[in-house]
């Protein structure tokens, strides 16, 4: 069983930048892994997502340029670095990671594992 932990998460002003982290307690490093957000009221939305190796990444459209996906598989981790925020990016932040296969999704069912996720707040 894996378990995912973010971090990182909190309150930053427009224009601002936040480094996200999610630590798995398993061996991830054969998992596809993506970043998606729940913003107040809303659904949970796709944000980034990697393939195993890292080698390929693939962003939703309002955060390309600005976010970016990475992950350290002898780490066991995952990050989302978010820079030029704006408000509409305040949301809770999740992790998640995909046993079935090394190839990314966008979509919330085909991934397995999910962390508790961490709030990002940002002020305009």
């Amino acid at each position: 069983q894996v378990q995912l932990v973010e971090s990182g998460g909190g309150l930053v002003q427009a224009g601002g930048s936040l480094r996200l982290s999610c630590a798995a307690s398993g061996r991830t490093f054969t998992y596809a892994m993506a970043w998606f957000r729940q913003p107040p009221g809303k659904e949970r939305e796709f944000v980034a997502a990697i393939n195993w190796t890292g080698g390929r990444t693939y962003y939703e459209r309002s955060v390309r340029g600005r976010f970016t996906i990475s992950r350290d598989n002898a780490m066991n981790t995952l990050y989302l670095q978010m820079n030029s925020l704006k408000p509409e990016d305040t949301a809770v932040y999740y992790c998640a990671a995909r046993r079935s296969s090394g190839v990314y999704s966008v979509s919330l069912g085909d991934y397995d594992y999910w962390g508790q996720g961490t709030q990002v707040t940002v002020s305009s």
